[in-house]
């Protein structure tokens, strides 16, 4: 917690405290000595708040469009060999470790979520389990797709908000003003927009993928597409950030944010500021403003989707039958040897049974 941020706490706690001194009936008007031993307690008392409450880890959820590569940027944050990508199908867990000089080890939580169809549950698992204070989350869109990922973000934030309310309403009162006072300082630091946004109560950092695919896209498309995420991540109090596996520098710059929000380190990942739609976009928090963006005024998430909807019209998704596998069973990715060939002894023994029932319905149906 940052002084500002605990100055301004104890500020309103003593206030208080002096009101209902009043109310009481206290009529002598606090002296200088009263009131910084007052500040003192309440200081040292919101120290010990603040390192019981502190998280000794870290947790990163990635969620977001499909095959838009969010295996692959874990994989190779984590410095992992690639073989042969498997396609995430519910929630992968992973984890990783860093030693400071004369620290005691960080420890950072991955989630990754495969789909968004019906994912409410499996959604909540990595919030539940780490709690709030310590989350941060990566939304990867594919912008190779712009007619369909608006579907996957709004699904996406949507899920994100029910969970968070619903947890926020069961925090202490001084763990919920923790949250929020971050949160309104990550946002509103440098933003002093008249309309505030409706922050989430977390680092959220929105990632267009496959940039390379959409930077040859007609301007237009790219225009609406670029106001239309710079819209939603002033909304939620995000970062925005355009990523490609193919370009090294954007692939970096991915890199050192989850390292960030990972780890604390590099203080600001994002080294420089772009906001020209003919350009990979990186935006902060707190770097963008409706003004800046257009001269919409403040949206909310409906009235971002129908004006995106109607600048690029969205196809609707079928669940995207032709490229998903049918039978899991097959997919090469899921390849394990001693299962196959059990599998398919399996199969040949309900083959064979198959046979020997149809044979005997055969043979009792042609009896007198």
């Amino acid at each position: 917690m940052r002084l500002p941020q605990i100055f301004y706490s104890l500020h309103k706690r003593l206030q208080k405290m002096f009101e209902k001194g009043i109310e009481g009936g206290e009529s002598a008007t606090p002296s200088i000595q009263d009131i910084a031993g007052r500040l003192a307690e309440e200081q040292q008392r919101f120290r010990q708040l603040e390192a019981a409450t502190t998280p000794k880890e870290r947790t990163l959820l990635v969620l977001g469009s499909k095959c838009v590569g969010k295996t692959t940027a874990i994989n190779r944050f984590f410095d992992r060999e690639e073989h042969a990508t498997r396609p995430t199908l519910a929630l992968e867990y992973s984890f990783g470790r860093r030693i400071g000089s004369g620290k005691s080890p960080q420890v950072l939580n991955v989630w990754e979520l495969g789909s968004l169809d019906n994912a409410e549950q499996l959604l909540e698992v990595p919030m539940r389990t780490h709690g709030l204070q310590q989350l941060a989350v990566v939304i990867m869109l594919d912008l190779s797709q712009p007619q369909r990922f608006w579907t996957d973000l709004e699904c996406a934030y949507k899920g994100l908000r029910d969970t968070a309310q619903q947890m926020m309403e069961k925090l202490t009162p001084e763990l919920r003003e923790i949250l929020e006072q971050r949160t309104m300082e990550r946002v509103c630091k440098l933003n002093k927009d008249v309309e505030k946004p409706d922050p989430l109560p977390f680092p959220v950092v929105i990632v267009g993928g496959k940039y390379d695919v959409f930077s040859g896209f007609d301007p237009a498309i790219r225009k609406h597409t670029c106001r239309c995420l710079r819209s939603m991540a002033h909304l939620i109090g995000g970062a925005l950030l355009f990523y490609s596996q193919k370009m090294p520098k954007l692939a970096k710059v991915l890199r050192d944010t989850i390292s960030h929000l990972g780890f604390g380190s590099p203080a600001h990942p994002f080294r420089s500021h772009v906001v020209d739609f003919n350009e990979p976009l990186c935006i902060w928090f707190g770097m963008d403003s409706w003004s800046k963006i257009g001269d919409t005024g403040a949206q909310s998430v409906e009235r971002i989707g129908a004006t995106f909807g109607v600048e690029v019209p969205q196809l609707q998704l079928e669940k995207q039958k032709l490229q998903e596998t049918t039978d899991p069973a097959k997919d090469p990715g899921f390849k394990e040897s001693l299962i196959d060939e059990m599998r398919s002894q399996k199969n040949e023994e309900l083959a064979g049974l198959m046979r020997d029932v149809l044979l005997r319905g055969k043979f009792e149906s042609v009896q007198p």
